[in-house]
């Protein structure tokens, strides 16, 4: 075979989808081939093209676009341009030009045909956009059996299967024990119109009363609870269960938006529990000391390794992880207040970082603050900082090291009143400088842990309306942000540290994960999202149109598939008893594993670009 030939086979043979050919098929196929050469700037496809081709990239880099413009993805060597073969018209429309000189084979799409109808998994390939690849191979990863992860995994809307039933605060007692009695519910929703002003249950019918001898022919009102706490229809179980453990209650009503869904009920939940984290959160409300909170934190290592050997995905072992260090984090405040007394004003704790986000892994650093009503005086101070202490130490304790930026309640600095963190926040957003863009990873991802008096919600909702409207800030936190690039090469090799203790491994965390934690930071501001976790973040962007449904899903499923990555790295490092760290060889995956990585390095560097194009210009506004 001519030499030439046997260098298109080989190449070939080491590039997906066509090492999924047999060998007598892989060598007739060069035959099949054309090369042509596009010197940079020219039209891609060419505009001379006598048929419709696939373009296998052999050298150089094409940028594509959609017909308004926006760059959509960047093909490099190996890369495939199939849109003439494909059968939606509309991808037809992905147009672009070389970026650089590029050599590439061409093969006719009659031909590409004849291999999917012939070759299966070869087929597969083209019928799957790279998002429904990353999605397949994580299906496969966590692809195990699912005991243990039940409630990790299932939402509140799989579990809500009833209509809501409900009364108005006006009813009397009587009338909602016969409506309740008549539907067979232990608890009553009470509605104003479309508002849910309140909820009774049957213990509120025994104690506030029965049990008190109060008429039963008063209104239902004078007996309900008003203020409720509700879940969403996209809320986890295990969140809701935990928030039932942590406020002893056994219902809460299930909101779609404002609407009111349903209800679920304890019994609901219970059908579903067997995910030791909901044991843990318990176990953490019921202790009164610092000694057992600490043997209870000791088992989030070995929860980790167990979520993720019962096939649970990085995004389920974050919320799950986050949620029990709320949990210590709570009991922690009220075992300082048990302490200390009643706190002089009120006050917010505030967790920044991958707590704020849900998106911990075992024993993270801590990074936390504390929010004041303003009416506190100088000589309450003392009361917070004894407060930040206690739990910044127990925090410490039970293995979630200090901040070593001292970003934390105890530090002065971080313990303010609402009119200083306004000042703050205003600060940054306006004078976007170094020092502001390095804590805009922690204080642009903050979340309240405790707030009784909802500070945090007046706060929260003059930063958005902050950064929503101003374009200078959102230019600045983009440049800073594609100052993180995925370790891909020139030719789309994975870039590896060379040296040291991480010596041929790379970062997956900093380089992998924080880019799309970064996109999603900034989607978020410049549209006024209050969500904190990164998924919710892209859910909600693709809503607001700050976001194509498209780029939102991609980023959903390279953040899945790379954060797993990085959890199945740990589970391994801790079921071997070392430390575990975010620095992965290529030599631990597989060689499919290492194609769909450097598909979603792409697809990260692609939605850089994009965003970068698009807010760069406010920079010099």
């Amino acid at each position: 075979m001519d030499i030439e030939l046997i260098e298109i086979q080989e190449f070939l043979a080491s590039r997906p989808p066509f090492d999924q050919l047999p060998e007598e098929t892989l060598a007739r196929l060069p035959k099949h081939l054309s090369v042509r050469y596009f010197r940079r700037g020219t039209v891609f496809p060419p505009e001379d093209a006598d048929q419709s081709y696939l373009y296998i990239l052999r050298r150089g880099a094409v940028e594509l676009r959609d017909p308004q413009g926006e760059l959509v993805s960047k093909l490099a060597e190996g890369d495939l341009y199939d849109m003439q073969c494909g059968d939606a018209p509309q991808d037809a429309s992905y147009r672009g030009m070389t970026a650089e000189d590029t050599l590439v084979y061409i093969l006719p799409c009659a031909d590409l045909s004849i291999l999917r109808a012939e070759h299966a998994a070869f087929a597969e390939h083209f019928e799957q956009s790279v998002s429904n690849r990353l999605r397949k191979a994580l299906d496969v990863m966590v692809d195990t059996p699912n005991a243990g992860t039940g409630l990790m995994t299932v939402r509140v809307r799989d579990m809500v299967n009833r209509a809501p039933i409900t009364a108005t605060p006006e009813t009397s007692i009587r009338e909602a024990a016969k409506i309740m009695s008549a539907h067979h519910v232990s608890s009553l929703m009470l509605m104003e119109g479309e508002h849910l002003a309140g909820m009774i249950t049957d213990r509120d019918l025994r104690n506030r009363c029965v049990a008190v001898g109060l008429s039963i022919e008063r209104p239902v009102r004078e007996i309900m609870t008003e203020k409720l706490v509700t879940v969403d229809l996209e809320t986890l179980g295990f969140q809701a269960l935990i928030a039932m453990t942590r406020l002893n209650v056994h219902h809460l009503p299930v909101l779609d938006g404002k609407r009111v869904a349903g209800l679920i009920s304890s019994t609901d939940l219970t059908r579903y529990q067997s995910a030791n984290a909901i044991y843990l959160v318990g176990d953490i409300h019921r202790t009164n000391s610092i000694e057992t909170l600490i043997q209870i934190s000791a088992k989030i290592t070995e929860l980790q390794v167990h979520l993720i050997a019962s096939g649970a995905t990085a995004n389920s072992v974050g919320q799950a992880i986050s949620a029990i260090t709320d949990a210590i984090t709570l009991r922690l405040i009220e075992m300082a207040e048990a302490d200390l007394g009643s706190p002089p004003v009120p006050y917010a704790w505030m967790a920044g970082g991958s707590q704020a986000r849900r998106e911990q892994s075992s024993h993270s650093d801590q990074d936390n603050a504390l929010l004041i009503a303003d009416h506190a005086q100088p000589e309450d101070d003392a009361y917070f900082a004894a407060l930040a202490k206690f739990v910044n130490d127990g925090l410490a304790a039970c293995g979630f090291i200090y901040c070593p930026g001292e970003v934390m309640a105890s530090n002065p600095k971080w313990r303010q009143p609402l009119r200083i963190w306004h000042k703050y926040f205003a600060n940054w957003i306006v004078k976007p400088e170094p020092m502001a863009l390095m804590l805009s990873s922690v204080f642009f991802d903050l979340r309240a842990v405790h707030d009784p008096e909802n500070l945090f919600e007046e706060l929260q909702e003059r930063i958005l309306e902050r950064s929503r409207t101003n374009r200078i800030f959102i230019a600045y936190m983009t440049a800073n942000a594609l100052k993180t690039r995925p370790p891909l090469g020139f030719f789309r090799n994975i870039v590896l540290i060379h040296g040291g203790d991480h010596d041929q491994t790379f970062d997956i965390k900093h380089r992998g994960l924080v880019p799309i934690i970064d996109l999603a930071r900034i989607y978020a501001l410049s549209a006024g999202i209050p969500e904190t976790n990164t998924i919710e973040r892209l859910q909600v962007a693709a809503e607001r149109g700050v976001l194509s449904r498209e780029g939102s899903a991609n980023l959903i499923d390279a953040i899945e598939f790379i954060g797993t990555l990085r959890m199945r790295h740990q589970a391994r490092q801790l079921r071997n008893g070392r430390g575990a760290d975010n620095f992965l060889s290529p030599e631990d995956l597989s060689p499919l594993e290492r194609g769909h990585l450097k598909e979603a390095f792409l697809l990260i560097n692609t939605m850089q670009e994009s965003l970068g194009q698009r807010h760069q210009a406010g920079r010099f506004a």
